[in-house]
């Protein structure tokens, strides 16, 4: 399954074409996309609703809700059934490059009010109340 931000995505610096709800066409190259399907486009010809006029565009920006249809080259579409589809696979992948992640010893983590991180012996230490002041010792 093609999911429709992903084509977006894949179609970056390719030709294709918009259709806008009032009937006008661009046609150009995708420059950019983002999740609200803005397009930013280079070197577009614009070409009026009854099709009899005809801009050269250097670049423009179209909004999203204003399309009425995108047309891709048939490329794009075989180069995004090529990328990970799922979140898992995506996900795979993140873990393969060995980014992210939590690791180390637990020292850090920046809770409790201050003083050594609690790793597993100082809790330990910490159940058996060994470390803990007596009620008169506070006092």
């Amino acid at each position: 399954m093609v999911l429709p931000m992903s084509l977006l995505r894949t179609a970056q610096n390719q030709p294709m074409m918009v259709e806008l709800k009032n009937g006008e066409t661009y046609s150009g190259v995708l420059a950019s996309c983002d999740g609200f399907m803005n397009l930013h486009m280079r070197d577009i010809v614009c070409t009026s609703r009854d099709g009899e006029r005809f801009w050269k565009i250097p670049e423009c920006y179209v909004r999203g809700n204003s399309i009425k249809y995108l047309r891709l080259p048939d490329e794009v579409i075989d180069m995004v059934k090529d990328e990970p589809t799922s979140r898992k696979e995506i996900r795979q992948q993140f873990k393969a490059r060995g980014r992210g992640g939590r690791g180390g010893k637990g020292e850090g983590r920046g809770r409790g009010r201050g003083g050594q991180a609690a790793g597993p012996a100082e809790k330990a230490k910490r159940a058996d109340g060994a470390d803990k002041p007596s009620k008169r010792a506070r006092g």
